[in-house]
């Protein structure tokens, strides 16, 4: 697949990365010049340093003959003006535009409406039409608070001590969670993982020792392992507790900044009844101060719970107090030890650091853990900021450029593929497929399906039916199968099931 980049910022750059490691030919475009070395010395990609916003440039980056062009400047007017540049021109090329205004966000309604083309198919074989169904010539709009939001529900949803993964129209979820000491799964051999839990569940993947394998059943659990469990969304608090301990109960939450994620959250976790209206149109995105951004998974109520906002921003304390008067929000530093302890932080159940700092989310979270809170979820930008703040005793870290890479690449795939996700170091991929009619796999046993370096089918959907398969399990064309597989194998996956991946 040829894609055209505009922004080598921290997400530009990381999408190329993954593109250029999954064998796509990519072309960077970026107005700094310290970027586009930067980018041109790490990774095997044309760069080109120059405005995206100049359809000669675009040219140059060889935009007639690509298949998509993915806009992630840091800014949302420019994300758009370019992709409308090229929509007259280049009608099947598939454009995609990241926003953070939610202003600019409602226009993802419009594009549930209108229902454009979803892949990044080539440009030979897309209908001529599905350009013009684009909302201002955009065919997905990629709006990272709503999706770094959400990742954050989950995991409260689930007692904040492991990351979960939300698969839509399926009752499972895939969560992540660090083996304690002395519980049930420490040195237990995962053919008895039985005996300990007889639900329907998987352990797909391990991680130990800085690096990731697949298990098999002869693989041997230990303390210190961060295992990745699939099940359905209702057992998975239990398995979390069986991993890691049970813990109290999240009554009393803080908010460590008042950004628009922040805001985000703070809604999801004050007002879940809201967004059981807004989830019954998926895509009705309210005015500004009127609501949180939808999309984010519903919350399920719970009793007495209290919610504490922490923002150093005078102003920005004051508007929040306005909007979430059942909310204590507190216009102070959270470095300021003195107040911790006047306000009682320490006996917060769960803070989650979501300012725009990385390093001061992380810092904040082990600071916060180490003075009583019983537990934390940071956000960072990459996995490495992540390995390193759960050594270090966050509970759950939010890879915040990897949610917003794992979107785009999901809006990349072709027209069988639902979702890409990329799991533990970033080694490992979850694969979100329909199962065409020219499949190779398809009505074959899912024994003939063997990837050399392993995988997995952990998931099929059958008519709205989901179950893990067993070994009489045979693909039928419309099923929909979630493949975990190790980086590299992404060939074969293609070869398999007739997609580009």
């Amino acid at each position: 697949m040829r894609i055209v980049v505009v922004g080598a910022g921290r997400v530009g750059f990381s999408l190329c990365r993954r593109l250029v490691q999954e064998n796509h030919d990519v072309s960077l475009i970026e107005t700094n010049e310290e970027r586009a070395r930067h980018v041109s010395n790490r990774l095997d990609c044309r760069v080109i340093n120059d405005e995206g916003n100049n359809i000669r440039v675009l040219e140059e980056a060889d935009i007639n003959r690509a298949d998509a062009l993915v806009c992630v400047t840091n800014s949302d007017e420019l994300n758009m003006i370019i992709c409308g540049l090229a929509a007259p021109r280049y009608p099947r090329l598939v454009k995609i535009a990241r926003v953070r205004n939610s202003e600019y966000a409602r226009f993802r309604r419009d594009e549930h409406q209108t229902k454009p083309a979803k892949s990044a198919v080539p440009a030979e074989s897309k209908p001529a039409a599905a350009g013009k169904s684009a909302v201002l010539g955009i065919d997905h709009f990629i709006y990272p608070d709503v999706e770094v939001a959400r990742w954050v529900l989950n995991a409260v949803d689930r007692g904040a001590v492991g990351d979960v993964l939300a698969f839509p129209e399926t009752p499972y979820e895939l969560g992540s969670v660090d083996i304690a000491p002395g519980s049930p799964l420490d040195g237990l051999s995962l053919t008895d993982y039985r005996k300990v839990h007889p639900g329907e569940s998987l352990v797909t993947l391990v991680e130990r020792g800085g690096g990731s394998f697949l298990p098999s059943g002869a693989s041997v659990l230990a303390a210190g392992d961060r295992i990745h469990i699939f099940t359905r969304g209702e057992e998975m608090e239990a398995l979390f507790k069986l991993a890691s301990g049970s813990g109290p109960a999240l009554r009393r939450i803080g908010i460590v900044g008042g950004s628009q994620i922040g805001i985000l959250i703070a809604d999801g976790l004050l007002h879940p009844e809201k967004q059981e209206e807004n989830l019954a149109e998926p895509f009705n995105i309210p005015v500004k101060g009127k609501g949180i951004i939808p999309l984010l998974k519903t919350l399920r109520p719970k009793n007495q719970r209290r919610v504490i906002i922490i923002e150093q921003d005078y102003e920005l304390s004051k508007e929040l107090s306005a909007r979430f008067p059942e909310a204590l929000v507190l216009n102070e530093d959270i470095s300021d030890e003195s107040f911790v302890a006047e306000e009682r932080i320490n006996n917060l159940d769960l803070i989650i650091t979501a300012t725009n700092h990385q390093e001061l989310n992380i810092i904040t979270a082990v600071y916060l853990k180490s003075r009583g809170v019983g537990r934390a979820i940071a956000l960072a930008a990459g996995t490495g900021y992540g390995i390193i703040a759960r050594q270090l005793g966050v509970n759950v870290v939010v890879p915040t450029e990897q949610v917003v890479v794992d979107s785009i690449l999901s809006r990349l795939a072709g027209n069988a593929v639902r979702g890409v996700h990329r799991i533990g170091d970033g080694s490992t991929g979850i694969y979100e497929i329909e199962v065409a009619p020219e499949a190779p796999v398809a009505e074959k046993p899912i024994t003939e399906f063997k990837i050399s370096s392993g995988g997995l089918v952990m998931l099929a959907n059958r008519g709205g039916d989901s179950f893990i398969p067993c070994g009489d399990y045979v693909f039928k064309v419309q099923d929909r199968v979630i493949i975990i597989a190790k980086h590299g194998s992404e060939k074969e996956i293609e070869k398999f099931f007739a997609v580009n991946l």
